[in-house]
Formats: C-alpha cells, structure tokens, sequence
C-alpha cells in the first residue's frame, strides 16, 4: 500500500498537532504543580520574624568528647566518658556498683557473680536487675536536674 504525498502530509500534521496538544497540558500541569509547591512554602521573612524557629542549633553533645571521669569500683579504677553516668554509678550502694562493674565491664557471666557471692542464679539476675533499674532512675533524676 503506497502512501500519497497528501496522506504523509496529514498524519506529519496530525503528529504535530498531537504534541502541541500534550506540551500545552504538560505546561498547565507543571504549572498547578508550582503553584501548589508556592501555597505550601513559606518565606525566610516569615521564619525571621518568628522566634520559634531558629536557624541554627549548637549541639553540646560534642563539647569536650575527651573529657574522662575515673571512678573507684571493686578497688579498681574504670575511666568513662559520660560524666552523668559517673556521677549516677557514685551515688549507688557499694554493692549494686560491684555487681554492674562485674557484668558490664568485668565481663563475668551470672554463674561466675553466683560463685563470687554464693548465692543462686536467680538472686544474682534479681541484683543486676535492680542495680539497672537505680542506676536508670539515677539517670533520670540527674537528667531532670539539669534541663
């Protein structure tokens, strides 16, 4: 089936007017679109005037991260870098420091505290426990104190 010139030259205008018709709808869409983007920003003026938000923020976690704070458990000295927990494992009785310096830095198992204090597993499990649950409301009340 052979092509007339007249026919190539419809369907060559037919396409052009096809992609006029989608750039036409393409703009209006990517208009909407900027318009929306434009109701939903709001203007650095706004934010200036406003002191509710500030621009910047300066973290005082990184302050002095080298900063140590030794601390006397079981005779030994441990080094640690968080002053509040220092502070919270020096308000603990002797015995709840000894037990959490046993099983976090010391490294030993509940069988090996068992042996060390010659009770059960479980009344060993039942000190760590309760030494964690001081040393968090230790925590807590130093971290009230200072906001």
């Amino acid at each position: 089936m052979d092509c007339t010139d007249a026919y190539k030259e419809h369907i060559e205008y037919t396409f052009n007017a096809f992609c006029k018709v989608v750039i036409r709808y393409a703009a209006i869409n990517a208009w909407r679109d900027r318009d929306k983007r434009r109701q939903r920003e709001i203007s650095f003026e706004y934010l200036a005037e406003e002191r509710f938000y500030p621009f910047c923020t300066s973290d005082t976690y990184f302050i002095d991260p080298y900063k140590q704070y030794p601390v006397m458990i079981c005779g030994r000295r441990v080094i640690l870098t968080n002053g509040e927990l220092a502070e919270a494992l020096s308000s603990l009785p002797e015995k709840k420091r000894e037990i959490i310096y046993l099983y976090f830095f010391g490294r030993y198992t509940q069988q090996e505290i068992v042996e060390l204090y010659g009770r059960c597993r479980s009344t060993a499990w039942h000190h760590i426990h309760s030494a964690l649950q001081m040393l968090h409301e230790e925590m807590e009340v130093l971290f009230r104190e200072e906001s």
